[in-house]
């Protein structure tokens, strides 16, 4: 069977653009059985299994015991995790900002930093109810249709972090992780040490480490999307690196793995929308 990708896109609805920034439906198919790195990324872990279980057999705390997830929910992570899969995956990936954990789960993304559970864990509805009109449809358009009306209903907007938080996460986000700390509280009115305490109380990395996530997720992306007469170096020059040494220890401190490697092993995958994308 020839390996197959298809991965489909969609905004959310308009009331949840402030918190999701948008779903991903994908379908992969006719691959060898093997593993895929779950990797630091801006957004929260939040995925819907179609198809097999997502399958999580070293989780990114080695505490944390092995498991299998039908819908998956997890904080920001420092560390990869390793998810089995037998050539076979399909879902819908909601990539929900950490501003969104308390409006959808009425906590901070900081009580979910680095572990995975089953959504109806945090939200005793949502996740099963999520799951059930997600299984209910067979095309990516009512899938994606499915999941604003269930995150909706289950959204309470009022409980949004904070303004200086909210701006503070954005300003990162907006710069590719590049923005130093100093001037981000100079702004607010803080000083940097009450912003990082503020800052990690909400979502569970300091300022200077959800930068350095956001960073190394930029450049993750631009390795699978430039043409390959572009350089590592130059991807490290443009995301902010020092150098391409800079760049190589921070994936292997993030991936677990080199670069080079990351790229030699990991199929397409849902953290890889650049391939063979159709915008739904």
């Amino acid at each position: 069977m020839e390996a197959t990708t298809e991965v489909v896109t969609a905004a959310p609805a308009p009331m949840l653009a402030a918190f999701i920034d948008r779903y991903v439906g994908y379908r992969m198919a006719g691959f060898e059985p093997g593993l895929h790195r779950g990797l630091p990324s801006r957004h929260m872990t939040f995925i819907v299994a179609v198809g097999p279980t997502i399958d999580v057999v070293e989780q990114t705390d080695p505490h944390q015991a092995p498991a299998n997830y039908r819908c998956v929910l997890s904080g920001l992570q420092a560390s990869p995790a390793m998810i089995a899969h037998n050539g076979f995956q399909e879902g819908v990936a909601i990539e929900l900002t950490p501003l969104g954990c308390r409006v959808l789960f009425g906590m901070p993304a900081s009580e979910l930093w680095d572990i995975s559970i089953e959504c109806s864990q945090a939200q005793s509805t949502l996740g099963d109810q999520l799951a059930d009109a997600v299984h209910a449809q067979q095309d990516w358009p009512s899938r994606f249709t499915a999941c604003d009306r269930a995150l909706i209903a289950a959204a309470r907007t009022e409980t949004l972090a904070g303004p200086e938080l909210t701006w503070a996460w954005h300003a990162l986000v907006r710069t590719g992780g590049t923005c130093p700390i100093n001037p981000l509280a100079d702004r607010i009115g803080w000083t940097r040490q009450h912003l990082t305490r503020k800052f990690t109380a909400e979502f569970g990395a300091s300022p200077k480490l959800a930068a350095r996530i956001i960073r190394f997720e930029r450049a993750k992306r631009m390795l699978t999307s430039t043409p390959s007469y572009i350089s590592i170096a130059q991807i490290a020059n443009t995301c902010g690196y020092y150098d391409q040494a800079h760049l190589n220890r921070d994936f292997a401190e993030l991936a677990g793995v080199a670069p080079t490697a990351w790229l030699a092993e990991e199929i397409p995958s849902v953290q890889d929308p650049n391939a063979d994308e159709a915008r739904g």
